[in-house]
């Protein structure tokens, strides 16, 4: 139990120092903010106190010195200096590595710890001290000199093992005192007769009145180990009624078999669960959706309707299951985009530069699996920006911009997909540059006419830098190529955009999640395809008359627009009997409207992804498989790749529209 405690603190104290990282890097920005100021001292605060429960002593004391610093700040003692934001930041990198220590994950650099509080103590004049682990409730409080003063009223029943697991509930009180004035009445009314007391148990409980000046967020991060275990209440005394409430002592609440207070007001609002068991659970509801699949198939043979009743009754919860299941694992992009302002900051020392951080849409959700793999390429593409992209502020004053620059991070959802931008306002890049350098690496021939779009593509070719020198930032070539392997296995797509002197702008398409999709199964010849169902706009047929229409060319006429179409036996090189009348679904791709030929849409399938295996690993087109309900398997395509082989190998070749891609997947990817 204690082991677990220690765990959640671990996770607790990184998403505090994530928190503390964010404030400061608003800091930077709002000197005399006392807001901010606030945030982050209360961040310190519980980090410090939390410590100190669960046996993290080196954390406690590291962080209190750090506290007392930020104490001066918000009481007005002390100025917020960039000084003391870089070397608060330093500081919370070496909190991260005591964490790491603690967990068995490397040696922590006492010297560099000793260097922060030295350097610490030269810009406060605070010396290095160590917080009591047991300090005296009659201890004079800190009582906030700012903002509005309240009365909170405060119930505490602690869990019955919170002494088991380490936890003097004492010191939590003795942490609330430090908010303000607090008067406290004890509730013994649990206490079973002597005979049946345990002495491990905790039977005690404390109503409480703060009169503080803290918000109640701060209040219950007095409490943010041991809320989930015990009955908490934090209420708000209304101000006409504050001179009364005092020190009315709360009557004894009626316990129940559970734990947990008549009223139900110690019920947790939210409980932490491994990513390892969530991931569990959505494995075994790919294979419910399997299953599921295959009693549908069996109903539909069967003219029984008692069979069908139930797959059909099946058939909707196993949706809403998986809807479910799906959504728990759906995180905001919050704390992914605000990581990347520290990234900024320090890159913009580093280069000289200043630079401001925008974000839009980081309430946007997205699978936790994805959202653990999108560090890297977002790290490698502002690395870029603020290497290549955005000029010294001398050179953007020349050029008539202004001396701090922008990078821009946004996400919005399309569909099934998560759109997210990532722009600049530095000099864009030079297409003939681009394409010089991509003819000296032997990438293309020089009389070669390609598109913009085509040029800019060549940016993520391992190896290709249109940097003359290596920095330590970028150069060598690497970061783009990481860029692309990284979204490339998530199933997304990159798009560039540039225009000289005004900026990048590098968009990814990525899935919202990668174990189960919604598709259209679609069968040729014999075997059977899915279509990202998020992709897939419209069926309409094509007869041998519109072939004939077409004279030969791959193109179909819908409603005016021709489209130009890839018909899948032809690209797979499968010997099959074409029908009189074939089926092409329409698809919206980076390269537009492009129509995929079939012999059969079967309809919509809930369609459970399934790694092809390290053999497959080259092939592109194909971003996965699935097991049919009859236990035959097919292939899920990725329309973006296919088109862009077909248009690449078209540019290249000079071929007509109405090429047929024949070998294209075979001499690209011979695996």
């Amino acid at each position: 139990m204690i082991d677990k405690y220690k765990q959640a603190f671990q996770e607790e104290a990184r998403e505090l120092l994530t928190e503390l990282e964010s404030a400061l890097l608003e800091l930077d920005q709002k000197r005399d903010d006392r807001e901010i100021v606030g945030r982050a001292f209360r961040a310190l605060h519980t980090i410090k106190g939390s410590g100190a429960m669960f046996g993290f002593d080196d954390i406690a004391g590291f962080a209190h010195n750090l506290e007392t610093a930020f104490d001066l700040l918000r009481n007005g003692r002390l100025a917020a200096t960039a000084d003391l934001i870089n070397l608060t930041l330093a500081a919370g990198d070496q909190i991260k590595s005591m964490l790491d220590e603690s967990a068995g994950r490397g040696a922590v650099d006492q010297s560099r710890s000793a260097s922060i509080l030295a350097e610490l103590h030269q810009l406060t004049g605070v010396e290095d001290s160590r917080r009591e682990t047991e300090p005296a409730l009659t201890a004079e409080p800190d009582v906030p000199t700012s903002g509005s003063v309240h009365d909170w009223r405060i119930h505490f029943r602690p869990g019955p093992n919170i002494l088991l697991n380490g936890t003097n509930p004492l010191l939590l009180l003795a942490e609330l005192r430090e908010l303000g004035q607090l008067q406290l009445t004890l509730d013994t009314a649990a206490i079973p007769p002597l005979s049946e007391i345990d002495a491990e148990h905790c039977y005690l409980a404390w109503d409480m009145v703060l009169t503080t000046a803290a918000a109640a967020e701060a209040i219950r991060d007095v409490f943010i180990f041991v809320e989930d275990e015990s009955e908490l209440t934090v209420e708000r005394v209304p101000d006409q009624a504050a001179e009364t409430q005092a020190t009315v002592a709360a009557p004894a609440r009626q316990s129940v078999p559970d734990g947990r207070s008549a009223s139900g007001s110690g019920t947790a609002s939210s409980i932490r669960v491994s990513t390892e068991r969530l991931d569990q659970l959505v494995n075994l509801v790919g294979e419910l959706v399997t299953v599921q699949a295959r009693l549908s198939e069996v109903a539909a043979r069967r003219d029984d309707p008692d069979v069908r009743e139930i797959s059909e009754a099946v058939d909707g919860l196993t949706a809403a299951l998986r809807e479910n299941s799906m959504s728990i694992r759906m995180l905001p992009l919050k704390t992914t985009f605000e990581r990347s302002r520290r990234l900024v900051h320090d890159l913009g020392i580093e280069l000289h530069k200043d630079v401001e951080l925008t974000i839009e849409g980081a309430d946007t959700e997205l699978d936790k699996t994805v959202i653990d793999q999108l560090n890297d390429p977002l790290v490698h593409i502002i690395r870029n920006s603020m290497d290549h992209g955005i000029e010294t502020p001398d050179a953007r004053r020349a050029a008539g911009k202004p001396p701090t620059g922008t990078i821009h991070l946004s996400a919005r959802h399309s569909g099934a997909n998560v759109l997210i931008k990532i722009s600049d306002d530095g000099r864009g890049l030079d297409v003939e540059r681009v394409r010089t350098r991509a003819i000296e690496q032997g990438l293309i021939d020089g009389a070669a006419r390609l598109s913009e779009t085509e040029i800019f593509s060549f940016i993520l070719a391992p190896g290709f830098s249109t940097a003359r020198e290596v920095t330590s930032v970028s150069g060598r070539g690497v970061g783009m190529d990481v860029v692309r392997r990284s979204v490339e296995g998530l199933r997304g797509s990159i798009d560039i955009a540039s225009k000289p002197g005004a900026g990048l702008t590098v968009t990814l398409r990525l899935p919202l999640t990668l174990a189960i999709i919604d598709g259209l199964l679609v069968r040729v010849g014999q075997a059977h395809f899915v279509l990202p169902l998020a992709n897939s706009l419209e069926c309409v047929e094509l007869t041998r008359q519109d072939i004939l229409e077409s004279n030969g060319k791959h193109l179909a006429n819908v409603r005016g627009d021709l489209v130009p179409y890839i018909r899948l036996s032809e690209y797979f090189q499968m010997e099959s009997d074409r029908p009189d009348t074939e089926q092409i679904m329409v698809v919206e791709t980076e390269h537009g409207h492009y129509g995929f030929v079939v012999d059969q849409v079967l309809g919509d399938h809930q369609t459970v992804i399934k790694n092809l295996g390290r053999l497959y690993r080259n092939v592109q087109v194909v971003s996965g498989a699935t097991i049919l309900g009859d236990g035959t398997v097919a292939l899920i395509l990725d329309p973006n790749r296919v088109v862009q082989n077909v248009v690449q190998n078209m540019s290249q070749n000079k071929r007509s529209p109405g090429w047929r891609a024949r070998r294209s997947v075979d001499r690209q990817h011979p695996n």
